[in-house]
């Protein structure tokens, strides 16, 4: 139900618009510093450590860049050595329009993410194949949980000041 004063709700008889336009890689990078030591050495379960960062900007006409950066460092348990690095920065261009301006920031670091996320993983596990690995396959991510974490971290800096 909307709120009275309307100040939340979407324009009368105008639905909220959500749709992913296009996405696209603005970077991509795979390293694989020890390479060819690290397909001759004796493997022990790789150690894997993986950054996640989330960025948007508002373009023009109701259109929104939303740019997933992850960074995965893949090592080897045993000696410690590099396996391989794959950084990527995978964007989309998502149309929001009519969409009440409190739900924009949890639509922007929630639902676009989620959507886009899918195809980030894709990537990366062929860049790995194609650097000469196993499949790199991450784990799904909670973007939600991601969200209500960072919104109660922001919330307790703000009650300390």
């Amino acid at each position: 139900m909307a709120e009275e004063n309307g100040q939340n709700a979407a324009p009368q008889g105008e639905a909220p618009v959500f749709r992913l336009q296009k996405l696209y890689v603005k970077d991509l990078s795979f390293e694989s510093p020890n390479a060819p030591d690290v397909f001759l050495a004796q493997q022990a379960e790789p150690k894997v450590d993986v950054n996640l960062g989330l960025k948007n900007n508002k373009m023009e006409n109701d259109h929104w860049e939303v740019v997933l950066t992850v960074t995965a460092t893949v090592t080897n348990a045993k000696d410690e050595k590099t396996l391989f690095i794959i950084e990527i920065e995978h964007a989309g261009v998502f149309v929001l329009k009519n969409i009440p301006e409190k739900h924009l920031p949890m639509v922007l670091a929630v639902d676009c993410p989620t959507l886009m996320f899918p195809f980030t993983r894709q990537i990366m596990s062929q860049v790995s194949v194609d650097g000469g690995f196993v499949p790199f396959l991450m784990e799904p991510v909670n973007f939600m949980a991601l969200f209500q974490n960072a919104a109660k971290r922001k919330q307790e800096e703000q009650q300390t000041q």
